[in-house]
Parts: structure tokens; C-alpha cells; sequence
């Protein structure tokens, strides 16, 4: 089965400190989730490798801007969406006009995008351990026994959490109305 937590506190406190061995494994143990995040998010399997890579170069490089070692996931996740974010937009002015047939679609996969950002802005708001909860389950997949037992929990307390999480999104989703890229408001 493959690892499903991200590096350790230790870990991570090392490389805040300028461990340059700790630092390697920190960005070695987030690897895989940091593929996850971009290919959830971003719109090509090339762009979502890219974005993976410089997520990961720019953990190497800003570890130590990291407030809270509990908020790696976050973090990275808000990291990625950015640069899969940035990809898209340079996706769009590259291409310039395009076909009729062709918009409907792209301005879908965009407005897609843009609630994956809004639900990135969402769980990162949430509380940690509502968070890492909702990731595990939500995000990454895993069955809620492995969560709950990665995690130490009861199944009956995971779910609890998993409830408040995925409320919490649903109000923040509600309360937060989606931008349209170029429109102006007032």
C-alpha cells in the first residue's frame, strides 16, 4: 500500500533550519501528493507534471516561509493550484482566438478550475485536523478505516470530522460566490 502521510513534523522543522538532508527527504516524501494535487488540478497531464516540479522547487527554496508545520499540505496544495492557475492563463493567451466549436469546452475545463480553486481556498481555511480528514478521504481516496486508523481516530470520530469538513466547504463554497475571469464587479 502506498504512503499516505505527508513528512513528519521533525522533518520538517529540520528543513525550516536549513538541514539541506532533511530538506531533500521533506520534498521527497511530498512528492507523490504534490503529483496528486497537480493532477487533480491542472489541465494536461504535461502541465500537472510541470506544476508538480515546481511546486517541489519552490518547497526546496521556501520551506522556511512555512508558518505552521501542520499547514505543509495546505501549503503545497495552495502552491499547486496557483501554478496549474498560472499555466492555464499562459494556456489562453498562447492560443488566441479559436474556433466556435472549441470555446464551449475550454471556458468549461476554466470555470472547472476556478472551483478547484475555490474549494483549495476552502479546505485550507479549515481547521487541521478537520483538513487532513477531508484530504485523506476526499482528496487522496483512501477508505475511512484507513483513515481513521493513519490518523489514530475512531471510525465513528473520523466521520464525525469528515462531516464538519465537508459542511464547513459547503457554507465557505456558499458564502464565497466564483469569480468569472475579466469580469468586472461593481
Amino acid at each position: 500500500m502506498a504512503d499516505f502521510t505527508w513528512p513528519g513534523d521533525q522533518l520538517i522543522a529540520a528543513a525550516q533550519e536549513g538541514d539541506v538532508e532533511a530538506t531533500t527527504a521533506l520534498v521527497t516524501g511530498s512528492h507523490p501528493h504534490v503529483q496528486r494535487f497537480a493532477h487533480a488540478l491542472c489541465a494536461t497531464p504535461q502541465d500537472a507534471e510541470d506544476a508538480a516540479q515546481e511546486a517541489l522547487i519552490i518547497l526546496y527554496r521556501k520551506i522556511g516561509m512555512l508558518r505552521a508545520s501542520g499547514a505543509l499540505a495546505s501549503w503545497m496544495f495552495r502552491i499547486v493550484r496557483n501554478e496549474c492557475l498560472r499555466r492555464a492563463r499562459l494556456t489562453l493567451r498562447s492560443h488566441g482566438p479559436v474556433p466556435d466549436a472549441v470555446v464551449p469546452s475550454f471556458e468549461d475545463d476554466v470555470l472547472r478550475r476556478l472551483e478547484a480553486g475555490r474549494v483549495a481556498t476552502a479546505i485550507a481555511a479549515l481547521p487541521a485536523d478537520q483538513r487532513r480528514v477531508l484530504v485523506l478521504r476526499d482528496v487522496q481516496g483512501y477508505s475511512g478505516r484507513v483513515v481513521a486508523d493513519a490518523l489514530g481516530l475512531s471510525t465513528a470520530a473520523m466521520k464525525s470530522r469528515l462531516h464538519r469538513a465537508r459542511a464547513a466547504i459547503r457554507q465557505a463554497l456558499q458564502e464565497t460566490p466564483a469569480a468569472l475571469p475579466g469580469v468586472g464587479h461593481d
